[in-house]
């Protein structure tokens, strides 16, 4: 045993391989790279999902998840030139439009509405769930009046479905910094 072998007692690191330092070192010339493209560059890293310009995995599968779309308010739409089709004194509802023909239920839509275009020479009473204040004017003008179908109202707090008034229960205690601490409302009893 000598001085050398001693040194290197416990470690296991394996000599460095010295790339691109001639054809007797067995990593001579391309130094392990191949041949040419981006891989063979200095300062190449792949990009995590890359996959050479195929549409990659992330872009194949599709797209899941809560989106808001779902609640967006959809009308079937028509236009106070429209309303001519009706006689006078005549009420004009979505069902009623419908089955003129005027126009076509829009997708996921119980909705509808009125807008200003055009001109109307007839009294009509129009149930609509939304109204321009241009179509309100044209409608009254010619002699006819506008109901406006009331929005369901969603259910207050504290309200059960049965109408009841619901008091919270006992206060709630919060937790931290190793202390239990009661909900400021609850000590003031509101």
């Amino acid at each position: 045993m000598n001085l050398a072998e001693a040194k290197t007692l416990g470690i296991a690191f394996p000599d460095r391989k010295r790339r691109g330092r001639g054809t007797g070192s067995g990593n001579g010339k391309t130094a392990g790279k191949g041949h040419k493209g981006a891989k063979a560059r200095s300062g190449w890293s792949r990009r995590i999902g890359w996959e050479g310009g195929q549409m990659p995995l992330y872009r194949r599968l599709p797209k899941r998840g809560f989106n808001n779309k779902i609640f967006k308010k959809v009308y079937t739409v028509v236009n106070v030139s429209d309303l001519e089709a009706f006689d006078a004194g005549a009420t004009v509802d979505l069902k009623a439009i419908l089955d003129k023909g005027l126009a076509s239920k829009a997708k996921r839509s119980e909705m509808f509405k009125i807008l200003g275009d055009g001109e109307l020479t007839k009294a009509v009473t129009v149930k609509v769930d939304a109204i321009t204040a241009t179509a309100r004017e044209k409608i009254e003008k010619a002699g006819g009046t506008v109901e406006l179908i009331e929005k369901k109202a969603m259910r207050p707090k504290f309200v059960a479905k049965d109408g009841s008034k619901k008091t919270p229960g006992k206060p709630r205690i919060r937790r931290g910094n190793g202390k239990a601490k009661l909900n400021e409302s609850a000590e003031t009893g509101s």
